[in-house]
């Protein structure tokens, strides 16, 4: 049997004014054939699950595309179009397939089509036919659509954000697709959408109220006749009519109880709905608590998260460190400008420099100052390690290290870069150890990487694209009512009006 392999990977924050272009993709990761394969051999991805879980069960993987890109703006419509260019030929050239696995993130967004994943997802189920199987996996920040159920016969979320466990998830969807094609079982799945927006501040899965709802998704899974089930958190930078919180159960041929038991999960996530409201702190209050803490500190950058599609150059917090003495402290800025100047300069100069705050009135204005260019590095580097996204290799570009005599140290980059490896720092020579204050650009992400070596962590409310506080956001195509932001929203999570036109059962 041959089972083809299939990424399309991109978080779209719709509220950056930028589009996502093909240029994008090539630099961080646009692939085809045999080139999938050997990019994601071993790796922590889901792909590499399913490489390694379709020969665990002696199926063929015909790898057809991969492409993913750092999450920004919504893809512009050629580039999508180019996309599913190279999707139709990499199917043509696949030749015949039993089976597919897909890796779609779930909140992809372009210019032509709101629900881009929905969109790829029905051109491979009319390129597969409807009577062979697809299983694919899901970001637990998809905004889940009907085109998506109604094109997969499985659909697995990774279960832990910090997202750590998507090599496992690829795995789980491999077994379930062997199983299928097998004729062992019969997937059917239905969803529950509830009419909610879950805060990007509370999405931790290790802490309450959230960990208690994935121990009840885990219990289901243990339940006769359940193939799988899933709790998915939202992206509330799409602003997509499906954006929100929902629940996903496969069951084995059995729709009802794929449905009750979808209704049940997204039943707890609406009980918890208030709890899921965001505790925000602004950046007085964040500093204030962190001038009492021993270091290193990670200050969670909430409205400059790289991770949600935020450009990375935002300077509140860095100028608010800087004005109140905290330090030593460090931050990362993509500024290619100033690394320029940086390297016009050469290690051990001084230059005047204005760092960061250049994409928006959102950014803040830049950091200004004499800095000393400490080092400059070509910006690349690898993570073996289970890390936030499953990434292995890194490129930052042209990369400075530059600081200044009250002991701001930044690291300046050319290209944009979340904070999922501790290898942005040490690559460039730096103890991450040797700062009392570290600027993160991400929410949660950057726990997994920066855990080993922070002490604590306080996620700060700062202004930006991904602000945790979603009120601050002008949203035109999401549900109405919905909570929080109808307050007087109500859902009630049995019977059949539980299942809306987003959540209606999918495939049978």
């Amino acid at each position: 049997m041959r089972a083809g392999l299939i990424a399309v990977l991109q978080e779209s924050n719709t509220f950056v004014r930028s589009r996502t272009t093909l240029r994008d993709f090539e630099e961080d990761l646009l692939l085809e054939g045999e080139a999938v394969r050997e990019a994601f051999a071993g790796s922590h991805h889901e792909v590499g699950g399913f490489l390694e879980g379709l020969a665990a069960e002696g199926i063929e993987a015909v790898p057809v595309l991969a492409a993913r890109a750092v999450p920004w703006g919504p893809i512009a419509g050629d580039a999508f179009e180019r996309l599913m260019d190279l999707l139709r030929r990499g199917l043509e050239r696949a030749g015949p397939l039993d089976g597919l696995l897909v890796a779609p993130h779930g909140a992809t967004v372009s210019e032509r089509h709101l629900d881009a994943d929905g969109r790829w997802l029905g051109l491979v189920r009319e390129h597969l036919g409807s009577r062979k199987p697809m299983v694919a996996t899901l970001d637990p920040h998809a905004n889940l659509s009907r085109a998506m159920l109604e094109a997969a016969d499985a659909l697995i979320a990774y279960r832990t954000n910090p997202h750590v466990d998507q090599r496992e998830r690829g795995l789980e969807a491999a077994r379930l697709l062997a199983r299928a094609l097998r004729g062992d079982v019969r997937p059917v799945l239905a969803a529950a959408c509830p009419p909610m927006a879950m805060s990007i501040e509370r999405q931790l899965t290790s802490e309450p109220p959230l960990r208690a709802i994935l121990e009840r998704a885990e219990e289901v899974r243990g339940m006769r006749g359940v193939l799988s089930a899933s709790v998915i958190l939202g992206f509330p930078y799409a602003d997509v009519a499906e954006m929100g919180s929902s629940a996903v159960v496969v069951a084995d041929g059995d729709l009802a109880l794929a449905r009750r038991l979808a209704a049940e999960l997204g039943g707890a996530l609406w009980d918890a709905r208030r709890e899921l409201e965001g505790r925000l702190a602004g950046v007085e209050d964040a500093l204030e608590r962190a001038a009492s803490l021993e270091g290193p500190v990670g200050l969670l950058d909430m409205g400059d998260n790289v991770g949600g599609g935020a450009p990375g150059d935002g300077t509140h917090l860095v100028r608010a460190l800087r004005e109140r003495r905290l330090g030593p402290a460090i931050a990362c800025l993509w500024d290619p400008e100033a690394v320029r100047k940086a390297e016009r300069a050469g290690p051990g100069a001084r230059v005047p420099l204005r760092a960061g705050g250049k994409t928006d009135a959102l950014s803040g204005e830049p950091i200004e100052g004499d800095f000393e260019v400490v080092s400059l590095h070509a910006g690349r580097f690898e993570e073996r390690e289970a890390r936030h996204g499953g990434f292995r290799a890194f490129d930052q570009g042209p990369t400075a290290v530059v600081r200044a005599a009250d002991g701001l140290t930044l690291v300046l980059t050319s290209r944009r870069v979340p904070p999922f490896s501790l290898g942005q720092l040490t690559s460039s020579g730096i103890d991450p150890t040797a700062f009392r204050f570290i600027v993160l650009k991400g929410v949660h992400a950057p726990l997994a990487a920066y855990s080993p070596v922070c002490r604590a962590f306080l996620r700060v409310d700062t202004p930006g694209p991904t602000s945790a506080d979603m009120m601050r956001l002008e949203y035109r195509h999401r549900r109405r009512p919905m909570y929080p932001f109808e307050r007087e929203a109500a859902w009630v999570a049995w019977g059949e009006e539980n299942f809306p036109r987003l959540g209606s059962g999918g495939r049978r």
